[in-house]
């Protein structure tokens, strides 16, 4: 099998999960100071990014 096989049903559960813990998880800081809810929004938005990058590298090969 190869490292694409892998990684697209991979990246879509994974994915999935951190968009479900972000929504868990924002449900804490909504109605708080809204710089606390742009902080968590802006890291949520931003950090599914990492994990993402070292999966596709990692499915194309690269080292």
């Amino acid at each position: 099998m190869s490292r694409l096989a892998l990684a697209v049903p991979l990246g879509l559960v994974g994915f999935l999960a951190y968009v479900a813990a972000a929504v868990a998880l924002a449900d804490h800081v909504l109605g708080r100071h809204w710089a606390l809810e742009v902080a968590y929004f802006a890291l949520a938005g931003t950090l599914w990014v990492l994990p993402a990058r070292r999966l596709m590298l990692w499915a194309a090969g690269a080292r």
